[in-house]
C-alpha cells in the first residue's frame, strides 16, 4: 500500500475574500467568519485528491481526525487511519506539527497538506532540520492567501496530477523549495516583510511545482511608470475601475495622485477614489451599482498567477461579472521574462472559470507597448 500523509489546515485562506490579508491568529479567524468568509481548504484538498480515486485499493491515507483530515477523506471513499486528534475543535499550528510528527512515527511515503505559508512553516518547523537526511517528499495544495513559498503545487488540480503520477510509480526526484512567510500584521499596513525560513523537499516537477514569487528591482522602476502614465490616459469616463493588489496597480494610483491599499483592491470612479481595501461582497455590491467596469490586475512575478494568490477578492463571481474583455492585465517586461516561458496561471477555485479564461491574453508592459501571453493549466 502507498502510504499518503494528508494534513488539511481547516481555516488557511479565510481572511482572503474579506480582504484581511492573511489568516494567521484566532482574532483574524474570528474575524474573517464574522465577514461572511468561507473555509475552502477542505474543496481544495478534494480537488487533489480527486485523481486517487482510481487508485484508492492500492492506497492507505494516513491523517489527523475531523477537518484536519479525517472527514473529507472518509466522505471521498479513501481507507483511512486516523493517528492524531486536536485537543481544541479550532486547530491551531501546533497541530500540524505534532499530527506530522506522529505521522513520522507511522510510517509514510508521502506529504500532502493544504494551507499557506503559515501551514508550510509548521511543516518545515518538524521535516526542516532533517532535510539531508530525509527522503520524505511534500506536495502542498494551496489554501491559504499569500502562497509566497515553492512548497506548492501551482493549483489544486496541478498537485492531483503530480500525485497520480507518483502513486502509479512514476520515478521521484527530489528538489529543495523555498519556505517563506511575511509579517501579516505589516502586511496589513502595506508593508512586505518576507523571510526565508528554510527549505522542504519536493518532487523535481517544475510544470507541477511553482516557483517562488520574485520581488521587483529598481531596473522596474520606470516601465512601471510608464504602464501607470498609459493606463491613466486612456481611462474612460463613467466607467468604474477596480485596481489591485500589487506594487504595479498601486503606480496607476499614485500616478493619479490617489491613496492606494498596496495589497487590497480599491475602487476608481472619474479618477476619484470612491472606496478602499475592498471585499468581495464589497466589490459585487459595486458592479450592481456601476454597469461599467473594468479591473486592472497584474501577475505574480517567478510564480506567474494571475488570481489566487494575495487577490482572493477578486473571487469566481466577480471575474464572471466583469468578463475578461473587461480586465486590464499589467506587467513588466522583466517580470514576464522571470517566467522563463511558463505560462500564466489561474487558480481561482473554480475549475470551470479556469479554463474559460485558457487562452492567449494581451498583457500591457509599457505606454502603448503589449505583450501577448498564454493562461494555461
Amino acid at each position: 500500500m502507498f502510504r499518503l500523509g494528508v494534513i488539511i489546515n481547516p481555516v488557511a485562506g479565510i481572511g482572503g475574500s474579506v480582504g484581511l490579508k492573511g489568516s494567521d491568529g484566532e482574532v483574524i479567524q474570528q474575524k474573517a467568519l464574522a465577514l461572511g468568509a468561507v473555509p475552502h481548504a477542505q474543496q481544495r484538498m478534494q480537488q487533489a485528491l480527486q485523481p486517487l480515486l482510481a487508485f484508492s485499493d492500492q492506497l492507505e491515507l494516513i491523517t489527523a481526525s475531523g477537518d484536519m483530515g479525517q472527514n473529507l477523506c472518509e466522505s471521498m471513499g479513501f481507507k483511512v487511519r486516523v493517528v492524531y486528534q486536536p485537543q481544541t475543535e479550532r486547530t491551531r499550528g501546533e497541530d500540524t506539527e505534532q499530527a506530522l510528527q506522529q505521522f513520522l512515527r507511522e510510517g509514510i511515503d508521502l506529504l500532502v497538506f493544504a494551507g499557506g505559508d503559515g501551514t508550510a512553516r509548521n511543516i518545515y518547523q518538524v521535516l526542516g532540520e532533517h532535510l539531508q537526511s530525509s527522503t520524505l517528499a511534500v506536495v502542498g495544495v494551496p489554501a491559504g492567501c499569500k502562497i509566497h513559498s515553492s512548497v506548492y503545487a501551482v493549483t489544486p488540480a496541478h498537485a492531483g496530477e503530480l500525485l497520480r503520477l507518483l502513486v502509479k510509480g512514476r520515478p521521484l526526484s527530489l528538489s529543495e523549495a523555498s519556505v517563506m512567510d511575511i509579517d501579516e500584521e505589516a502586511f496589513r499596513n502595506d508593508q512586505v516583510r518576507a523571510r526565508l525560513f528554510g527549505y522542504l523537499q519536493v518532487p523535481a516537477e517544475s510544470r507541477f511545482m511553482q516557483g517562488m514569487k520574485e520581488g521587483g528591482g529598481q531596473q522596474q522602476a520606470l516601465a512601471i511608470q510608464d504602464i501607470a502614465a498609459y493606463l491613466v490616459d486612456i481611462m474612460e469616463t463613467d466607467c468604474l475601475y477596480l485596481v489591485g493588489s500589487g506594487t504595479t496597480p498601486r503606480a496607476v494610483m499614485e500616478e493619479l495622485g490617489l491613496p492606494s491599499t498596496l495589497l487590497g483592491v480599491d475602487a476608481v470612479y472619474n479618477r476619484e477614489l470612491i472606496a478602499q481595501d475592498l471585499t468581495e461582497q464589497q466589490i459585487l455590491q459595486l458592479l450592481d451599482e456601476y454597469p461599467e467596469a473594468r479591473l486592472i490586475v497584474t501577475l505574480i512575478g517567478g510564480q506567474g498567477h494571475l488570481f489566487g494568490r494575495g487577490n482572493q477578492q477578486i473571487s469566481p463571481q466577480v471575474i464572471r461579472r466583469l468578463g475578461l474583455s473587461h480586465i486590464d492585465i499589467i506587467a513588466t517586461a522583466e517580470k514576464l521574462q522571470s517566467l522563463q516561458g511558463r505560462p500564466v496561471h489561474v487558480d481561482t477555485g473554480d475549475e470551470e472559470l479556469n479554463q474559460s479564461l485558457y487562452g492567449m491574453v494581451s498583457v500591457i508592459t509599457g505606454y502603448e507597448e503589449k505583450s501577448l501571453c498564454r493562461i494555461a493549466p
